[in-house]
């Protein structure tokens, strides 16, 4: 749920009961009120029903909103105690998980539909006839999924009730996308799956973005951003319209055929002229595009010079210092709300605990000071879904309290303990009476026996650089593999002896308490087991090249799989230096908050656009390289398909089409890299149309511009958070800290905390909580 406006000036006091509904009925006569509460006295014995009854949606209460804190997730939910049973249940992991698996499976129905991509090769001249799956399956895989859809739609518009459901867009376009999905299925269905255009596949992609809290946040600020972006892109565009012109003046058609090999290769009309520059501004095609000028007069290079210093080094540049500027402060605005939303869920938590009677005392000398017992509150932290480290904190400072009550602000203070890092601490080694062991034990618990394997995993990485030195020249049968099986032999062995001895010294669970133990020690496992599968294979290594050619894998490709195994162990000495295990934690983190800058988003809606317009009956547009036989592409040398160097065809650029989904996936990828992207809209403009160049140009502008530049912020803003929080620790502290580097830690010191009045006045508005002061 998106986060609504975040707060208000005003506080209203209403009346009303803890976790009742919004049925309308919230300004209630103070007589009846008077008259409701008075009736409980009637008996004691129906008041303490009613009293235990009220004690544990309280407390059920509690639960949820302290686990919407730790989610960030919105508190304005239903809280009546069936609700509260749903909501959980539908946040469990098994629900988002399986939410989750359903958008991967939709989203995956693209490799497999109508055209499949289920071939071994891309390469058109290659490529067999793939196989398509019978009308009905891939349409039956979908509908499951649009069920399951509707299910999520229908309890989340439940949960939230129809007053919020009214003002979340989000929501709204969920069931519309849902809607026009099913509308298109029973299309397809009732005509046998040969329809020419399937508008579900254009939609599909909302399914995972309105899935992503995180990622609708990163759409607002790159919405909000476009205004700043676009005057800079207005800037670049005046800088190329300006130099193509005064290119084509100066590159103008001589009378001299020798002087127009500029004008004939770059600048013969406009639009060569614009896509000539435009190519140049990302140094994909320098210095080719100035050497027909440069050759014949060096002064030439000063307009290439000139056009690359503007443009490429300080217009792209700037625009990336915007983005990142931009970008950051709205994505500050938008953490800001996720901070609010804990402390809101937190304050909550604290409020309906403190109903009369369970567990709350009032000061009148200091006002309406509430308190919450402590037994009631480790009663509920007992219930909260949280990380195991958390909670212990947390339940050891709230028994510090000594007069057994917490009040609000030290019940907002026992959170913070969310907000900071993990130090883990190791398993106590295991004591030994043997004089031998004990040597064992101090022997490989110290640093240098790391320090000796890391040497030894260089000279094992070392050895294996030289055979393929040595070997580079000769061909698989040609390969004498005696001494490099040697070799492994030998350094298999010493990676086995240290592992058990490791064992030996730390115990089971404190050597697998070490990351770098675990991956060290299944990368030994791993090559003990294939070193075990070549000696059974071969026997004993011989100096023959390969003694059994005929087996279902020979001896150098199982010698190279060892080789390739080793050189993935040598990454142990990744957490052993400091700066390089801050670096691979910052690459760790990257993955886990990649899903707010996905590219698959923005990949998906391209190539679905582009494939929209070119399904069956198929058109020349989605692949002109495949109406090229094979013969016409070896005898043709002029025309179109001239072998010019440079060109698509003279490089072998066939694989790259949009085919099918996963080569159009390979061709964006190579596009967004810019390196000889000039050559695909080559290709494209003579094939196609020169309006082709368009999309490239904009799939340029989203990808490589702005999306990898919002990446690279991400990159700054994460490696700078570890970074300075690391300064102070040694190389060992690094391994055993688990940060906590989410996108709201990143910009926390940034983060003004909201003041107790806000929160207050957040808590009136909630539609279906009602708290009386």
């Amino acid at each position: 749920m998106e986060e609504e406006p975040l707060l208000t000036s005003s506080i209203k006091r209403g009346s009303g009961d803890y976790g009742s509904q919004d049925n309308g009925q919230h300004d209630q006569p103070e007589e009846e009120e008077e008259s409701r509460r008075l009736s409980y006295s009637a008996t004691d014995d129906s008041f303490r029903v009613h009293e235990d009854a009220d004690a544990d949606l309280y407390i059920q209460q509690a639960v949820v909103f302290i686990e919407d804190a730790i989610q960030y997730r919105s508190i304005n939910h239903r809280v009546d105690s069936g609700s509260l049973r749903l909501y959980r249940w539908y946040y469990s992991k098994i629900c988002q998980w399986g939410l989750g698996f359903t958008i991967a499976v939709v989203l995956a129905l693209a490799f497999i539909e109508k055209p499949s991509s289920l071939t071994y090769t891309s390469d058109i001249r290659f490529k067999p006839k793939p196989w398509e799956p019978p009308c009905g399956l891939t349409e039956g895989i979908e509908m499951v999924c649009l069920c399951i859809f509707i299910l999520d739609f229908t309890v989340k518009s439940y949960l939230i009730g129809w007053e919020e459901f009214r003002m979340n867009k989000w929501l709204i376009g969920y069931i519309v996308v849902i809607a026009a999905s099913v509308i298109d299925w029973m299309l397809s269905v009732s005509m046998v799956c040969n329809e020419n255009l399937r508008v579900r596949r254009l939609i599909r992609p909302f399914f995972l973005l309105q899935n992503s809290s995180l990622m609708k946040k990163t759409l607002k600020c790159i919405k909000r951003t476009l205004p700043e972006i676009a005057s800079v892109i207005l800037l670049l565009a005046l800088h190329l319209c300006l130099f193509t012109m005064i290119g084509m003046l100066i590159f103008s058609k001589s009378d001299d055929p020798k002087k127009n090999g500029e004008w004939e290769t770059y600048f013969k009309n406009l639009p060569k002229s614009l896509s000539s520059l435009l190519v140049l501004l990302t140094t994909a095609n320098n210095p080719d595009v100035m050497i027909p000028a440069y050759s014949l007069n060096r002064g030439y290079s000063i307009f290439f010079i000139l056009f690359s210093v503007f443009g490429t080094y300080l217009l792209m540049n700037l625009m990336t210092a915007i983005i990142y500027n931009q970008f950051r402060g709205y994505l500050l605005m938008s953490v800001q709300t996720s901070i609010i939303r804990r402390r809101l869920g937190i304050r909550a938590a604290f409020e309906v605990l403190c109903c009369p009677g369970r567990g709350h005392t009032s000061t009148q000398s200091e006002g309406h000071v509430e308190r919450v017992a402590v037994n009631m509150f480790l009663q509920v932290l007992g219930r909260v879904h949280m990380k195991s480290h958390c909670r212990q904190a947390i339940i050891k400072a709230a028994q510090q309290f000594p007069d057994g009550f917490i009040n609000g602000e030290a019940f907002q203070r026992l959170f913070i303990e969310l907000d900071k890092d993990f130090m883990k601490e190791h398993p106590l080694k295991p004591e030994y009476s043997s004089p031998v062991l004990q040597h064992i034990q101090y022997m490989y618990s110290h640093f240098y026996i790391v320090v000796l394997g890391n040497v030894v995993a260089l000279a094992n990485v070392i050895c294996i650089c030289t055979v393929l030195v040595l070997n580079s020249e000769k061909s698989a049968s040609e390969k004498n593999n005696f001494y490099m099986e040697i070799l492994n032999c030998i350094f298999i062995l010493y990676y086995l002896i240290e592992m058990l001895l490791k064992i030996v010294a730390f115990g089971w669970r404190g050597y697998l308490s070490y990351r770098n133990n675990i991956f060290d020690g299944f990368f030994t496992v791993l090559l003990l087991t294939i070193q075990i599968a070549i000696l059974i294979t071969y026997s004993i290594p011989n100096k023959d090249v390969d003694p059994v050619p005929g087996r279902v894998m020979p001896l150098w490709e199982m010698v190279r799989l060892v080789n390739m195994l080793i050189v993935f162990r040598f990454l142990r000495i990744i957490p052993e230096i400091k700066l390089m295990a801050v670096v691979a934690s910052t690459l760790v983190d990257l993955v886990k908050n990649l899903r707010a800058f996905a590219g698959i988003l923005l990949v998906k809606t391209f190539l679905i656009i582009f494939i929209l317009f070119t399904s069956e009956p198929r058109l020349s547009l989605c692949s002109p390289f495949s109406l090229i036989s094979n013969s016409s592409i070896e005898n043709k040398t002029d025309g179109p398909f001239s072998m010019d160097c440079g060109t698509f065809e003279q490089l072998e650029y066939w694989p790259n089409n949009f085919d099918d989904f996963a080569s159009s996936l390979v061709l964006l990828y190579n596009i967004m890299v810019v390196n000889n992207w000039h050559v695909f809209t080559d290709a494209y403009t003579r094939y196609t149309t020169e309006w082709s160049l368009v999309y490239f140009v904009a799939w340029w502008l989203t990808s490589s511009v702005m999306w990898v530049n919002l990446f690279v912020a991400l990159i700054l803003e994460n490696f700078t958070y570890k970074w300075d929080r690391s300064n102070a620790l040694s190389v060992e502290d690094v391994e055993r800290i688990a940060y906590q580097s989410t996108v709201q830690l990143i910009f926390r010191e940034h983060i003004q905390e909201p003041t107790e009045e806000e929160l207050l006045a957040q808590l009136q508005q909630h539609p279906h909580l009602h708290l009386s002061w």
